[in-house]
């Protein structure tokens, strides 16, 4: 049997796109609630388009969701009906401290995640809990400028002491933040921050990833101190960058590309600038604003675990004149050899594997898979919808992660897949692009009574984790 006994099988979700109860029970506002539906959401996202607020002429989908936050128990269920062993899910930071610099949490929002946790023990499922999936206190974008301000790893540092002493003994593993290197692509969604004129993005950027950095170090830290059973893992956006030729350029740029992408990895699992960054730096006259402990906090705190999310690989080229698509929030050439989804993200069940190993010989740690799925137009028909395409999707993905594992001798703790119930998509605002094994009805605009169907997908799943990932038929 490739996998191991206690493999951690199941589904992942993130709280801005499933809970809804935006303004309930004292919650606040977060930065993921403004980011609207349509053209401008990646405008929003990037920063790019200032939004604080919500907009009468904007559709908001975070406000509702698919409203997990009263429907947790039913999907709890159904996930227990998979047979799930995990359930990752995230936190909502403006749940627990409203504006995000309160001294004392919110004991309603800190009940919602005690109960949550206790109906996954319910059935057996651990709970794996992101403590940031791009999600902040709107308060700390317009007071401190999001994570670009020192002042945010102290607001962090509270927040995740309170979770760990409140969910001692219910929660085991954590990952601090979701996707990131994704701050450097989308500044406001990744890490509230909207550039201001005049000033120096990278500066900005690596600023906020060095603050972000040491705020997990520090949880990291915290955690072990409140229980050593706690482990802490880092998560990446994963999907290898493929050089477009054998031109050494090519393959010098897909080099750099890929190191971009690691840097924060590299710095989370070995716990010190990388030399190709601090080269990066010396050319933009950036100087990391260490302080303090800072450099022996991320020295002596390395993260327990690598986590990543995988949907796809990149391609990169110096041929200014090679076509470019959109590849998940990322920029890359066409790939001729491979297809597509619906939403043009290219499908690579083979690159997958590769990434694995890339993952696992660069840092010879414990890798866990806690994003793959595919998004697409499903056709409810007659109360559920025939996914068969979801199932070859995940089906041949499955088998290169357990080709990595039994043929390349790749360390996995488990595989969580992206929405195991349709959810609102980060990347565009959109219901109908669906990735679950159970069906929503609620459309791109706010329409639909909510109730949950399963789809063909469901079952399959289910066999799939019975067999412990052997029965892929």
């Amino acid at each position: 049997m490739a996998f191991r006994k206690d493999f951690l099988w199941g589904g992942a979700t993130a709280a801005n796109q499933c809970e809804g109860a935006y303004n309930l029970d004292g919650r606040g506002l977060a930065n993921v609630d403004v980011i609207p539906h349509g053209k401008d959401r990646w405008l929003v996202a990037t920063g790019t388009r200032k939004m604080f607020d919500f907009e009468d002429e904007y559709y908001y989908p975070a406000k509702v969701g698919i409203d997990f936050y009263h429907h947790y128990k039913e999907d709890i269920a159904l996930f227990a009906g998979m047979g799930f062993k995990v359930y990752r899910m995230s936190i909502g930071w403006s749940r627990i401290y409203p504006n995000g610099d309160e001294e004392t949490p919110n004991e309603e929002g800190l009940k919602f995640y005690e109960n949550v946790f206790r109906e996954c023990r319910k059935y057996g499922i651990e709970p794996l809990v992101t403590i940031t999936h791009f999600d902040i206190p709107m308060h700390l974008v317009t007071k401190y400028g999001g994570w670009r301000n020192r002042k945010m790893v102290e607001f962090y540092k509270r927040l995740t002491r309170t979770l760990f002493e409140r969910y001692k003994g219910l929660v085991k593993y954590w990952l601090t933040f979701n996707e990131i290197n994704i701050m450097l692509h989308a500044p406001f969604m990744g890490a509230g921050i909207c550039l201001e004129e005049g000033e120096d993005r990278f500066k900005v950027l690596y600023t906020a990833a060095h603050h972000e950095l040491v705020a997990s170090a520090w949880a990291t830290k915290i955690a072990h101190e409140v229980d050593p059973e706690m482990m802490v893992g880092c998560m990446m956006n994963a999907g290898t960058s493929y050089p477009y030729s054998c031109n050494p350029e090519d393959v010098l740029l897909a080099q750099k590309t890929n190191r971009q992408n690691y840097f924060f990895i590299d710095v989370q699992s070995r716990g010190r600038y990388p030399g190709y960054a601090l080269k990066e730096f010396e050319r933009h006259g950036f100087e990391v604003p260490a302080k303090d402990d800072d450099l022996e906090i991320l020295l002596n705190n390395t993260v327990d675990f690598i986590s990543f999310s995988y949907y796809s690989t990149r391609v990169v080229t110096t041929d200014a004149a090679a076509k470019r698509d959109k590849n998940n929030m990322l920029d890359s050439v066409s790939n001729p050899y491979l297809e597509k989804s619906e939403w043009g993200w290219t499908i690579d069940p083979l690159g997958f594997r590769i990434t694995l190993n890339e993952l696992y010989d660069r840092y010879q740690k414990p890798l866990f898979v806690v994003e793959n799925g595919l998004g697409a137009k499903d056709e409810f028909v007659n109360d559920t919808v025939e996914d068969d395409y979801r199932i070859e999707y995940l089906r041949k993905h499955i088998q290169n992660m357990k080709d990595a594992v039994d043929l390349d001798g790749v360390d996995l703790l488990g595989y969580t897949t992206w929405g195991p119930i349709d959810l609102v998509s980060a990347s565009t605002g959109e219901m109908s692009k669906r990735y679950g094994f159970i069906y929503v009805d609620r459309d791109d605009y706010g329409n639909g009574t909510l109730k949950r169907y399963k789809k063909k997908s469901y079952d399959w799943y289910k066999k799939v984790i019975a067999s412990n990932g052997e029965d892929l038929d």
